[in-house]
């Protein structure tokens, strides 16, 4: 079976919800063929570029349509096609290994309305040991979508072909989706690393609850944005039953930091608090299950003689600063002035 027929081709036509130019060129491009799921990511990358000629290269000999003028005329109308993959299965055949990948993706029509589709691709990939110039990376072979209901994350099969069933954390996998869009392009929100994505729940009550009262449960996420040369900074975001997920921003002293003669490498004449800020961003920062806390150490310059620190504390359903600490003097020593303290005992 074809992956998709004319009129279904048509069926996830897109109209601009923006001019097409401007989506396009704020798309990053993806072009990954190592993996079976990513060459699906890839197919819909193109197809919301507006790279049919790529889109089409991602299929081997099953092609899609009867020729490219079809396949390419059924997206005409087609703005974007947003699309979530599954637990990978294969086998191994002749040469080859298939892969079966289950796939959902959601088509935003032309008048705001949404479209959910969900099924298999089959993609095929022959041992390099025997092929010939030109080298065939991964291709997709075979698949069917069919209409579904919900968010990806539901309407996403559990498996296809052998690949065991998957659980799926609906909340996290949200946490996720958003910080992928609200960061894309100025965090690296495809990070493999290990600690890309933590993921804390808190267990709490409620300073007006009940004695007897049921507590109540949060959760924090901490994903990885960048890394410089000395700080990694990260970006968090919240869940409560009755706000959802949104991202978590943490309440900042805005200092007028006076040095002698306005010499930056001189002597600290006054650290002084002007206001406060809401950041977005923390910096080499962690959460303390232990004490529910959130610390964050940001180095001015790579021999931490100068920085500034954070904690900000969990109660009543909310993060808040509690403390934080400045050494402005890059004099190659670390010695730290409290500016704000709500964290230490009498």
């Amino acid at each position: 079976m074809k992956i998709f027929s004319t009129t279904a081709a048509a069926t996830l036509a897109l109209s601009a919800l923006w001019p097409v130019q401007a989506f396009a060129a704020e798309l990053p491009y993806l072009d990954d063929r190592s993996d079976a799921a990513a060459v699906v990511r890839s197919l819909y990358n193109a197809v919301s570029r507006k790279e049919y000629a790529r889109a089409w290269d991602y299929f081997g000999e099953a092609k899609p349509a009867k020729d490219f003028e079809t396949f390419a005329k059924g997206y005409e109308a087609t703005e974007r096609v947003d699309v979530e993959t599954g637990a990978v299965s294969s086998e191994g055949a002749a040469g080859s290994i298939f892969y079966n990948i289950p796939v959902a993706i959601r088509a935003v029509d032309k008048d705001g309305t949404e479209k959910v589709f969900a099924g298999c691709y089959t993609a095929r990939q022959v041992s390099g040991s025997i092929q010939e110039p030109p080298f065939t990376p991964i291709q997709l072979d075979k698949g069917a979508l069919k209409p579904a209901e919900g968010e990806l994350a539901g309407a996403l099969p559990k498996q296809c072909g052998d690949a065991p069933p998957t659980e799926i954390d609906a909340v996290l996998d949200q946490a996720k989706k958003l910080f992928a869009s609200d960061y894309q392009g100025s965090c690296d929100t495809r990070s493999e690393r290990d600690d890309a994505a933590l993921s804390y729940t808190i267990s709490y009550h409620n300073k007006t609850d009940a004695a007897d009262a049921k507590p109540s449960e949060a959760r924090l996420f901490r994903f990885y944005c960048t890394m410089g040369a000395y700080n990694e900074t990260h970006v968090y975001y919240f869940w409560s039953e009755l706000a959802g997920v949104r991202q978590q921003h943490f309440a900042t002293p805005e200092l007028d930091i006076r040095y002698e003669n306005d010499d930056s490498e001189g002597k600290v004449e006054s650290v002084s608090t002007i206001g406060y800020r809401s950041e977005g961003e923390l910096v080499n920062s962690f959460y303390d299950v232990n004490t529910r806390t959130i610390a964050s150490h940001a180095k001015w310059r790579g021999v931490g003689d100068a920085s500034s620190d954070g904690i900000w504390i969990f109660r009543d359903g909310a993060f808040s600063l509690v403390k934080y600490d400045v050494d402005a003097s890059y004099d190659g020593e670390i010695n730290p002035e409290t500016v704000l303290d709500y964290n230490t005992g009498p």
